[in-house]
């Protein structure tokens, strides 16, 4: 990837960010760079320590920039109405991202309600949540707003063994789409990305364990992604450069939902191998 920045350094200044899973990966990538082009970020998740991290490495990008963190778990409907009360004490948004998602790869009927209900109440419900309540504050004040959503191509080609975060990034994408008709009028923008591989310690470990390294070489332009490639396409999406889109999803994979949905692979697991994929995810939950 070229040393070549395309963003203008202040295309964010003035503008404020909400970014859920904000403290590693991508949603920390986003972060810095959002914050490097002039807005001032906020990060919410469930771990404080995580937090604390991401503001100062997000600080540490753009000194001069606002940043500050909220706890808070999305999937508690009221816990996010009062996340967005506080932000819009302090200030307001402008940029809602919503990044904060889980899956892991596994046999859909395996699967027990409430690893069902872990997947859809972060990736789904969490996300709708935050939609809602800063969409709700964007019209009472008759101001504009942004919502980008990470979301997955599985959207377009299905995808075997993450069935549940299939249903809810497509329902997420039913969302964008639903909305930028809504909230048009208003004002309100509601883009997407559909990223491929931009590998991140927790997808790693969830999503490629080690004998799935190998499935990254079907990508067509023949490598992962960067993360900065991402978080550039993220700032413009929600910058002014992109006011006349809504209701899209870019696609950003190197090609890779072109040629295979990201599973192939894993028709051919054994029973044993599914189980000792289940034990050593277990065995990471418990801390072991």
């Amino acid at each position: 990837m070229s040393n070549f920045d395309p963003l203008s350094p202040d295309l964010l200044r003035g503008r404020t960010a909400l970014i859920t899973g904000g403290g590693t990966g991508l949603g920390l990538s986003m972060g810095k760079r959002f914050a490097e082009l002039g807005a001032d970020v906020v990060i919410c998740g469930r771990r404080e320590a995580v937090l604390r991290e991401g503001v100062d490495a997000i600080s540490m990008a753009a000194p001069a920039r606002s940043i500050w963190s909220e706890v808070c778990d999305i999937r508690d409907p009221v816990a996010v109405g009062e996340m967005m009360s506080r932000i819009w004490q302090r200030r307001g948004l402008d940029i809602l991202v919503n990044n904060a998602a889980a899956s892991f790869i596994a046999q859909t009927h395996m699967l027990s309600h409430r690893a069902v209900d872990a997947i859809l109440g972060v990736t789904l419900h969490g996300a709708l949540y935050c939609t809602i309540e800063a969409g709700r504050r964007w019209i009472e004040a008759k101001t504009p707003g942004v919502v980008l959503s990470i979301l997955s191509t599985s959207t377009v080609t299905g995808r075997a063994f993450t069935t549940p975060s299939a249903m809810a990034k497509s329902g997420l994408l039913a969302m964008t789409r639903s909305l930028a008709v809504e909230w048009g009028p208003r004002k309100i923008r509601l883009v997407a990305i559909a990223p491929g591989p931009f590998p991140t310690p927790g997808a790693r470990a969830q999503l490629n364990p080690a004998s799935r390294q190998n499935k990254l070489t079907e990508v067509p332009l023949g490598r992962i992604g960067q993360h900065q490639e991402l978080a550039n396409l993220a700032a413009f999406l929600v910058s002014d450069g992109a006011d006349f889109m809504t209701g899209e999803m870019v696609f950003l994979d190197g090609g890779l939902h072109l040629r295979t949905s990201g599973a192939d692979d894993l028709l051919g697991w054994t029973d044993e191998q599914w189980a000792a994929h289940r034990a050593s995810l277990e065995g990471r939950n418990n801390g072991s």
